[in-house]
């Protein structure tokens, strides 16, 4: 049998960039794939913190990720997320390749909220964004906005203000007005993006502005958030999938236990924006809530596979 290949983050990241990330996803949509028609994520805990177990098979491949969530590993100057990705062949399944699956969460992350960010705010003029946090997955979400929007400033709100000013600079690296900056400048965005290990709200919900958009991918636990009530009963709601936000996505479930909102609150799912049968109104702030899903792995991993082969 074929040895597999293997895919490392420094050959991943130079196989494929956000938009092009980005393309894989919504090309998958509209192939017909159902975000909930693929199998649940599966948490297991450990003494370390949790192992997350994500299969899904779609056309002529299959896989599954294997992810640590080791939240005391920054502590120790390593990595919070780790994980490997194993790429079957459809048919008989056979490995095919075995991926970083810490660099891989890194890639298609950004490129998920790219992909909603490209559907949900304006082409026609520069963004006033506002990133929240400053790790991996703030840098990966600045190259992935820039990939697909043109940034009028960049404002970086961190907990660790070293790391605000570290993202901040790199920012301006790739050619944008960046500086650090507080939460309640979110009064003036256009699109606010959480990509942070909060448990509680990053800022006020209603300071958000009718027709600005907020991303938060920072959390898939169900009583974790990164926006408040305010924020999710003023907004309509769109999601990777809905069966998979209203299990794990505790930005949606805090307000739903709380009666902010309905389990019908929910505007719609990426499918839906991908292929026009959901348009986003103009009159009310838009909020895209990801809790990263399995056939994302599946896709951009199969696309590397193929771009690896062709390089």
């Amino acid at each position: 049998m074929t040895r597999p290949l293997f895919l490392d983050a420094a050959t991943m990241a130079r196989l494929l960039g956000p938009a092009a990330v980005a393309d894989v996803l919504a090309d998958a949509l509209r192939a017909g794939l159902e975000p909930d028609a693929q199998p649940h994520r599966t948490a297991v805990p450990v003494p370390a913190g949790e192992l997350l177990l994500m299969p899904a098979a779609f056309g002529s491949f299959a896989g599954v990720k294997i992810a640590g969530v080791a939240p005391g590993n920054a502590a120790l100057g390593l990595p919070r997320i780790t994980g490997s990705y194993l790429l079957l062949d459809g048919t008989d399944l056979r490995p095919l390749a075995l991926l970083d699956g810490a660099a891989l969460t890194e890639l298609r992350t950004p490129a998920v909220s790219a992909l909603a960010v490209s559907r949900l705010t304006p082409a026609d003029r520069p963004l006033r964004l506002v990133v929240f946090g400053s790790g991996p997955q703030a840098y990966g979400h600045l190259e992935a906005v820039l990939a697909v929007r043109e940034v009028a400033e960049a404002v970086v709100v961190a907990r660790n203000e070293a790391g605000g000013r570290a993202l901040a600079g790199y920012a301006r690296t790739l050619g944008a007005l960046a500086r650090t900056g507080a939460p309640d400048e979110v009064a003036k965005a256009d699109l606010v993006v959480c990509c942070t290990t909060a448990r509680e709200p990053l800022f006020d919900g209603a300071l958000v502005p009718p027709g600005a958009t907020v991303v938060a991918v920072g959390s898939h636990e169900p009583d974790a958030r990164e926006t408040d009530s305010t924020l999710v009963a003023r907004s309509e709601v769109y999601v990777e999938g809905r069966s998979a936000a209203l299990r794990e996505a505790g930005d949606l479930l805090v307000p739903l236990s709380e009666g902010a909102i309905a389990a019908d609150h929910i505007a719609g799912d990426l499918a839906e924006l991908v292929t026009g049968r959901s348009l986003p109104s103009e009159d009310r702030p838009r909020f895209f809530k990801s809790v990263g899903m399995a056939w994302e792995d599946l896709a951009v991993a199969t696309a590397l596979y193929r771009a690896a082969g062709s390089a």
